[in-house]
């Protein structure tokens, strides 16, 4: 077994790779690691999403927690964020979330945070992978008789949770009218109630989820269905989330697609505007379109990039003492009012932000333009993500590429840490010329991994 955890918690098809006797292993280590000595009863929150297999991960869950002596609150169908929120408000030794964000019904996924709703650094996860591997034996602290833990369930935490969002908002969105798709995941259990409370007239779409429909040609990683609907009704914007609603991208009132760079360009050039920018500074990914950088260079704003992972640009904005960052994923943080991305949040900063200025996406939008981008993944075994690193001619076929992009152009080779693929992103001034130049890459890296098997 190699490394559990990726940039996103751990995650695979459930039951096959994610199995329930994984998970009871997960709750115990974390337990473990988590909590204090001095304390028999940590407790731990336990929330999910709407696929099928998260009830009984959930249950494998908090039994491992049970038999280290944990006391289990269950929180139900929650938005990931939720749980981040709700681990500090519920003084808890630490939070976990069901959910595969926003892969397909069969993948699901554990997201563990800290005491303080931040998700863990790498050495806690490695200590945790070490128990679970083996290399720790905690066998022998297993309790019995009264020391076994218990579960219970928290009745108020989606009320809990959607009074905290709507306590960022400042300005009302009465007068606006959106569409919001929640992917049937997570955000079909808040989104209405929110945005309705908030003075919004909202229509909901894929709201319905039946344990399978998550991500189903919907939400934030199928955003034709809203573009659609946008274009036909006379709405000021859609929404969409993902399965665990830690992201959100949008659609103005004209029907064009807004991600999370553009999203992030509008509200920190707001921020900007109103002496909110801590540190003047953006904090993104390797993966941040290359027209944002343009654009935080152009309007006298630093612009801070990590690794892929919204959990690096956390890490990045506490060290430094920044307070905004995200990726063009959706991954939005808005380190005043949340410890992790969360996108109803983003969505309710943005369209506040809409009511404020009396003005419409299309035209806030227009602050950034787009360098054109495009992504070939290549699907290899966990095991060949990183083959292609020893191959001179895949190093040859990058810097032929470079230097025909030069300084406006781009390419980032990268495993992806939530799927076996591989991800070759080239940006440039020329569409066609970034094409070609990711398919040569592509075709190159294919070779390689061929000549390998």
């Amino acid at each position: 077994m190699g490394r559990l955890f990726g940039t996103d918690g751990i995650r695979g098809i459930a039951n096959q790779d994610l199995t329930c006797e994984l998970a009871t292993q997960l709750g115990r280590a974390a337990a473990k690691v988590l909590t204090n000595k001095s304390n028999h009863h940590p407790k731990v929150l336990i929330g999910k999403d709407t696929r099928l297999s998260s009830d009984m991960l959930e249950n494998a869950m908090a039994a491992g927690l049970c038999s280290i002596g944990a006391s289990v609150v269950t929180l139900g169908v929650v938005p990931t964020p939720a749980v981040a929120y709700l681990v500090e408000k519920y003084k808890a030794d630490a939070g976990v979330m069901i959910s595969a964000s926003h892969n397909s019904f069969e993948y699901n996924g554990i997201k563990i945070f800290s005491g303080d709703g931040y998700k863990l650094p790498d050495d806690l996860e490695e200590r945790i992978e070490d128990i679970i591997l083996g290399k720790s034996d905690i066998s022998h602290e297993f309790p019995t008789e009264a020391g076994i833990g218990t579960v219970t369930r928290a009745e108020n935490a989606v009320r809990d949770y959607i009074d905290h969002v709507k306590n960022t908002v400042h300005f009302s969105l009465n007068g606006l009218k959106i569409a919001i798709d929640t992917a049937n995941g997570s955000a079909s259990a808040t989104a209405e109630a929110l945005f309705t409370e908030l003075g919004a007239e909202v229509v909901m779409l894929n709201d319905r989820p039946d344990g399978i429909n998550v991500n189903q040609d919907c939400g934030s990683t199928h955003m034709e269905g809203l573009i659609e609907y946008v274009k036909t009704h006379e709405v000021d914007a859609g929404v969409a989330f993902d399965g665990d609603a830690d992201r959100c991208l949008m659609v103005d009132e004209q029907g064009n697609f807004v991600d999370g760079d553009f999203i992030m360009a509008i509200c920190a050039m707001d921020m900007k505007s109103r002496g909110k920018l801590a540190g003047n500074t953006v904090v993104g990914t390797i993966m941040t379109n290359l027209g944002f950088q343009r654009f935080c260079e152009e309007n006298g704003m630093e612009f801070e990039a990590t690794k892929v992972g919204d959990r690096y640009v956390l890490e990045e904005m506490l060290l430094d003492g920044y307070n905004f960052g995200g990726e063009q994923s959706g991954h939005v943080i808005f380190r005043d009012f949340a410890t992790t991305g969360d996108g109803q949040l983003t969505a309710c900063q943005l369209l506040s932000l809409m009511r404020r200025r009396e003005a419409k996406l299309s035209s806030l939008a227009t602050l950034m333009q787009r360098f054109p981008q495009t992504m070939v993944n290549i699907q290899v075994s966990p095991e060949g993500k990183l083959a292609f690193y020893t191959d001179h001619k895949v190093k040859e076929a990058i810097d032929r590429a470079a230097q025909t992009l030069g300084r406006d152009g781009r390419i980032i080779v990268r495993p992806s840490g939530t799927e076996p693929l591989l991800r070759v992103m080239v940006e440039g001034r020329d569409f066609d010329e970034i094409n070609k130049c990711a398919v040569e890459i592509a075709e190159r890296i294919k070779a390689s991994i061929t000549a390998e098997d």
